[in-house]
């Protein structure tokens, strides 16, 4: 408040009479008391509440009419800002510096953002590297060593055992027998691929008498004995190892000597023996029963790898009796041909004894006329002898044959060519 003009000269008079450092002091208080009463003169009354909420919800309406013309962010930033401030003011260098503050919150939350694929962002996330693919990676790599370690040996135990020679042997001095040739050589391709077996190979030849069967036994054990060492390969004749007049048991005790002791031996060199059991129906039941024991899975490894060629006439007159009643011998030289004289077989040999239902069954068929003048010339070259067709052709009318058609069936096969020829 401006102090009345009337007032001036006494006080003036009153000032005067004191010394100037009081004078000072004097104005000083005076300025002060008049900056405490206009500041006094601004504050709002606190004594009425109802005129202060009155007054607070005007400036409140004051305050949204002027913020409206910044669009409805503000409006809301004011609206929000005035709930949270105590008084009331016309400095307007709070609200921007709230607002400006407001703004870099949010530029700060977009910074942060990371937009997939988005490629323009100085700085990218790095990529998490796990151990686990390296793991992984190794146990790939050491499988496919091992698989290219196991081909690499079945390939190696082919070639050691030369299953391709021994096949184009048997073709070459077989005669009428092509699938069961093929079977055969098959069987051992598969068993000889690997060194680990679950069980033995046990292969049943089996077919009328003179087809073929023995002498296939004979190849085989040739063509093994070459292969390996002669110890490894056993032929078994019943009639000559175990003949009439002689226990079973001594026999039983003697076939499993041998076949233990040969087993053993093979084992420790890294190879599959051979045993090669000839006219197994003339084998007692003690016999038998050893053989089955033998053929079983449940054994140590040894007794595991081996193989086991059992050759018999039992099924032949089955054999004979379907060849016959079927005389497209077409049908013969087939596998689906072979497949249906198996399943005729098989009931035959389980009912004589129950190991043939763990043996893979081989059929040896008849032989045709053109198959038996074969086996004349080839068992006339090997004794220096070179006779012509005609001869040949009369050797061969000189035994008997099934008419089945046009085709003539011999009945005894090729096991009088030898006595033939030596007479």
């Amino acid at each position: 408040e401006e102090v009345p003009d009337t007032e001036i000269p006494a006080a003036s008079r009153k000032i005067a009479s004191l010394s100037s450092p009081l004078r000072a002091i004097i104005r000083l208080r005076r300025r002060y008391r008049v900056q405490k009463k206009s500041r006094l003169h601004l504050e709002l009354p606190r004594e009425n509440p109802a005129e202060f909420v009155h007054t607070r919800l005007l400036q409140r309406q004051l305050s949204l009419n002027r913020t409206g013309l910044y669009g409805p962010s503000m409006s809301l930033f004011n609206q929000t800002g005035f709930e949270s401030s105590q008084y009331f003011t016309f400095d307007t260098s709070v609200e921007q510096h709230a607002m400006k503050k407001c703004r870099r919150k949010k530029s700060r939350r977009k910074s942060r953002m990371v937009l997939y694929p988005d490629k323009t962002k100085k700085y990218l996330p790095t990529e998490e590297k796990s151990k686990a693919k390296r793991c992984l990676f190794l146990l790939m790599a050491i499988i496919f060593f091992q698989i290219l370690n196991a081909i690499e040996n079945l390939d190696d135990n082919l070639q050691k055992y030369d299953l391709d020679g021994l096949e184009k042997t048997m073709h070459r001095e077989v005669f009428g027998q092509k699938v069961a040739v093929e079977s055969i050589v098959e069987l051992l391709k598969d068993y000889l691929a690997t060194h680990i077996h679950n069980k033995p190979l046990v292969i049943s030849l089996n077919g009328p008498t003179g087809v073929g069967k023995s002498h296939v036994g004979w190849q085989l054990a040739k063509h093994f004995r070459s292969v390996m060492a002669n110890d490894f390969v056993l032929q078994y004749f019943v009639m000559h190892h175990c003949p009439n007049g002689v226990a079973p048991l001594t026999c039983e005790i003697d076939l499993s000597e041998k076949i233990s002791d040969i087993v053993t031996r093979a084992e420790i060199e890294e190879k599959t023996p051979l045993f090669i059991l000839d006219e197994v129906e003339l084998m007692s039941p003690v016999l038998l029963d050893t053989l089955s024991r033998f053929f079983e899975p449940n054994q140590t490894n040894e007794f595991l790898n081996a193989i086991y060629i059992l050759i018999s006439n039992i099924g032949g007159g089955e054999i004979t009796k379907f060849l016959i009643q079927n005389d497209s011998a077409e049908l013969l030289r087939q596998h689906r041909g072979a497949e249906e004289l198996v399943s005729i077989i098989q009931p035959v040999l389980s009912d004589v004894h129950p190991l043939w239902k763990s043996a893979d069954i081989v059929p040896f068929v008849l032989l045709e006329k053109t198959h038996v003048i074969n086996c004349f010339l080839e068992q006339m070259r090997r004794e220096g002898l070179y006779p012509d067709q005609k001869h040949l052709e009369h050797l061969a009318d000189q035994l008997s044959y099934y008419s089945a058609g046009d085709k003539q069936y011999s009945r005894t096969g090729c096991k009088q060519v030898v006595a033939k020829v030596n007479l």
